[in-house]
């Protein structure tokens, strides 16, 4: 019944956040403060009913300030209690009448079920999901983060997010063009990279935001995907460390250290993430090109350390003014192996082996400051916010290529090197109001820009003999890439409640976006004993675009009553092309294959639609949702022959734009309780797309557009069970259907983990155990026809054993600080990382 409560409040009510009605003539209203019995803080999104001989009236949740009201009351005796997870129920008797319309319980405390450390963050046993006006929240439990030791390896358990396999890269609702932002801020750092870095442990929420308002970035069709770090600000000193052994084919280490100190008016915090391990996968391609079928086998091996250290001060200047700072700097190292074999089937043609050492390096600093003013008007604040970041990426490959003839010999050797520089200088400037205009209007303006530079420098040396002739020859070809990009936006919220049923949102942001690129390529080729001479080749390629583009977005909360609650949203996104989509610079390279960008790549618009249902029963909350897509000028890949390879063997991957497309899907996900013991998070989703691209007719040698329609289903299913009040086991299973692109069928995946964990030390400290991939089901399968047949299968180290420890440290009452989170839309307390 607790959950019940909960979850009817929390879900049917979301809108009551913005504010609250006036009460009618007849009719009372009732209101008060949530607060912490122990630490006095207020507690944000806790159920309050009220109850009519035993019945739910009505309900609402409380601000994140903890405030609630309730207008539109009868005037008559009821109950009012309130409800919030890992808390006791607290329930008192009112009476609204004539002469007492209005009634101010004022600060109503409420005591935990369990004994806390004071004022260090507390981590859930079991994860949550709770719907929100315009996003889905992650309350991420031990049971995500024993899922493994990033931020990467959880994401593949979280509703409507995967992470394939191979290359890493995110993608939500089946399609990759999201945005992933830490505290509601951007990186420099390549995401599937960044995801890497985040130790596991050091996550609060996860925040999926499917049609964001007119406040957020318009960047990614599918949405933004948000991390919440930990943070803390509490008085004294406290903490906690995080580490933990992963055991695979090698062993990996993660570990954090969470540190903070709070005196008068300045709040110290730290935070330190460490990763180290070996990564090795491996995996073949079977191909039918006509008259150069093959079979390709890959191994790959790299270890990889990453460090992530995040200092930051917040200075209380007084009750109306703050200051804060941070700074992140993050070093990620990785040394490299891998081989790859070509074996062809004919005769008439020479096998291939290639393999590569190289080492890379990425080095990132970001600086943040941020004032706020809270004006003498209740809710009316202006925020001013700086953050610069610097990445610098250095690469050093070193390839070694040997041809063999089909007797066995040696037909060519040779031996390339590639060095890649870059820097990204990224600069963004906020300044954001909100004024609450009435108790039910709120209007919130604000406005930005971004600056970033990008700068690369490629250069790939080859020396060996060509075609077994009797000279030795040194290629040497020199690329720059510079890359600018400039975008100032205003924007504009407005936000208004009817009544308890009925509350919504429109905004309006205005962009202006202009890049330049510039692309110099110089090649030379020396021939060493013939008579010496060079000849260079000088290329040089220049890209320009402004866009003027405005970007509305709607939001409507509609709850039918406690039971019943829908949101209606819609938002206009573009996928502006990334550096790597645009840079002509290699990204990889294998003896067949090679990845670059297009510089005349144009931005994508996407109109997103959305519908979302909640339903509230006996065991739980469901909610279900609909979404569609319509898509322009849709950036997608080809695949064509490499211009400079005379055998036709070779291909280049790039990017494209394409014609308008449509995309859909259903999901529904849903927060379970069957008894005391046991528990579940359950979702499943459909997604529907036309997948458009070109590619080289094998026969003709002719670029041609093609397409497929694509249906993907996948579904999860996580339980919890409570054997004592320390000890609890997680069963978790999920199934990713197969897939389609344009040149194969990616097979479906599957696979189930156990864990458990167990509080030590009056629950100061936690063991987590878990075995990931208990059956070794994971594997990337696939089968393809197009432009010739081709199957094969990239296989890593999926069943592993992960343990854990988590220690939480000092002592000190609670004092958050308010402050709002750029691009999180929400207000977070400030502190620990």
């Amino acid at each position: 019944m607790k959950l019940k409560l909960f979850l009817v409040c929390l879900l049917s009510t979301v809108g009551s956040a913005f504010a609250q009605a006036p009460a009618a003539v007849n009719s009372g209203s009732v209101s008060g403060k949530i607060i912490d019995k122990t630490t006095k803080e207020p507690i944000g999104y806790a159920s309050v009913s009220v109850k009519d001989a035993g019945k739910v009236v009505t309900g609402a949740i409380s601000q994140e300030n903890g405030n609630f009201n309730i207008p539109n009351l009868e005037l008559k005796a009821y109950t009012l209690e309130v409800q919030f997870i890992g808390y006791k129920p607290y329930s008192k008797a009112i009476v609204l009448s004539a002469t007492d319309k209005t009634l101010n319980l004022g600060m109503i405390a409420i005591e935990a079920e369990a004994t806390q450390l004071e004022g260090v963050n507390i981590v859930a046993e079991r994860s949550n999901i709770v719907q929100k006006i315009d996003r889905k929240v992650v309350n991420v439990g031990k049971d995500l983060i024993a899922s493994g030791t990033t931020a990467s390896d959880i994401m593949n358990n979280v509703p409507t997010v995967s992470i394939d396999p191979q290359t890493k890269e995110l993608s939500l609702r089946g399609n990759s063009n999201v945005r992933v932002l830490i505290d509601g801020k951007p990186s420099n750092v390549d995401a599937a990279q960044l995801l890497q870095q985040i130790p596991s442990s050091s996550i609060k929420q996860i925040e999926l935001i499917t049609s964001p308002s007119a406040k957020y970035n318009p960047e990614g069709m599918s949405g933004i995907i948000n991390i919440i770090l930990h943070k803390n600000a509490s008085a004294g000193f406290n903490g906690s460390i995080n580490t933990g052994v992963t055991f695979g084919i090698t062993p990996k280490t993660n570990s954090a250290l969470n540190l903070n100190y709070k005196v008068g008016k300045v709040n110290f915090y730290s935070n330190y993430g460490f990763n180290h391990g070996i990564n090795a996968n491996h995996g073949f391609v079977n191909s039918a090109n006509p008259g150069l079928e093959n079979l390709q086998n890959f191994e790959f091996r790299n270890l990889n350390n990453s460090h992530l250290l995040k200092l930051g001060m917040d200075y209380y200047i007084n009750e109306k003014n703050t200051l804060s700072f941070y700074t992140n700097q993050n070093i990620t190292h990785m040394d490299g192996y891998g081989k790859t074999t070509v074996d062809y089937f004919g005769l008439g043609n020479n096998d291939n082996f290639q393999s590569y050492n190289n080492e890379n390096e990425n080095k990132t600093q970001t600086y943040d400051l941020a004032f706020k003013h809270d004006f003498t008007k209740k809710g009316e604040n202006i925020e001013f916010q700086a953050n610069f970041s610097k990445t610098k990426n250095t690469e050093d490959t070193r390839y070694n290529n040997n041809s063999n003839a089909s007797d066995g010999t040696l037909f060519s050797d040779s031996k390339s090197q590639n060095i890649v520089d870059g820097v990204t200088d990224y600069t963004q400037i906020n300044i954001d109001y909100v004024n609450p205009l009435s108790e039910s209007l709120k209007l919130e303006l604000g406005a930005e820009t971004r600056i970033q530079t990008t700068k690369n420098n490629f250069i790939a040396t080859e020396a060996g003999n060509e075609y077994a002739t009797p000279y030795n020859y040194t290629k040497d070809s020199d690329y720059n890439f510079t890359f600018n990009r400039n975008i100032n936006a205003v924007y504009s919220n407005f936000s208004k409640q009817w009544n308890s049923k009925w509350s919504s949102q429109i905004g309006l942001r205005v962009e202006y976006y202009d890049i330049s690129g510039d692309f110099a390529r110089t090649e030379s080729k020396f021939q060493s004993n013939l008579v010496p001479q060079s000849s260079n080749v000088d290329l040089k390629d220049r890209v320009t675009d402004d866009i003027f583009t405005v970007y509305p977005s709607a939001f409507i909360n509609y709850t039918v009553n406690e039971k019943n609650s829908f949101n209606f949203n819609y938002s206009r996104r573009v996928d502006r092309p990334s550096i790597g989509q645009i840079s002509p610079i290699r990204e990889w390279t294998t003896p067949l294959m090679e990845s670059r960008g297009n510089p005349s790549l144009e931005p994508q618009f996407t109109n997103s639609f959305e519908v979302n249902y909640t339903r509230n029963t006996k065991l739980g909350s469901i909610t279900t949702g609909v979404f569609y897509r319509r898509i322009s000028d849709e950036i997608s890949r080809v695949v064509y022959n490499d211009p400079n390879d005379p055998s036709n063997n070779r291909k280049i991957l790039s990017f494209d734009n394409f014609n308008n497309n449509n995309a859909y899907g259903v999901e529904a996900s849903a927060n379970l309780k069957f008894t005391k013991w046991w528990a579940a998070n359950a979702s499943a989703d459909a997604y529907f797309k036309t997948v458009k691209g070109a590619v080289q007719n094998v026969n003709t040698g002719v670029l041609e557009n093609a397409q497929v329609d694509v249906t993907s289903f996948n579904t999860r299913l996580n339980n919890t069970f409570t054997a004592t009040k320390d000890l609890r086991f997680q069963l978790f299973g999920m199934y990713r259907g197969r897939d389609m692109s344009l040149q194969f069928e990616r097979k479906e995946m599957y696979k189930a983990d156990v864990g458990l964990t167990y509080n030590v030390f009056k629950g100061k400290g936690t063991i987590t155990a878990r075995y990931n991939d208990i059956f070794k089901n994971m594997r990337f399968a696939f089968d393809g026809e197009i432009p010739y047949r081709q199957y094969g299968a990239f296989y890593w180290e999926s069943q592993t054993f992960y343990i854990g420890f988590n220690y939480m440290f000092g002592g000190g009452k609670n004092k958050a600080l308010q402050r709002k989170q750029r691009d999180a839309n929400e207000t977070q307390s400030g502190g620990m990382f």
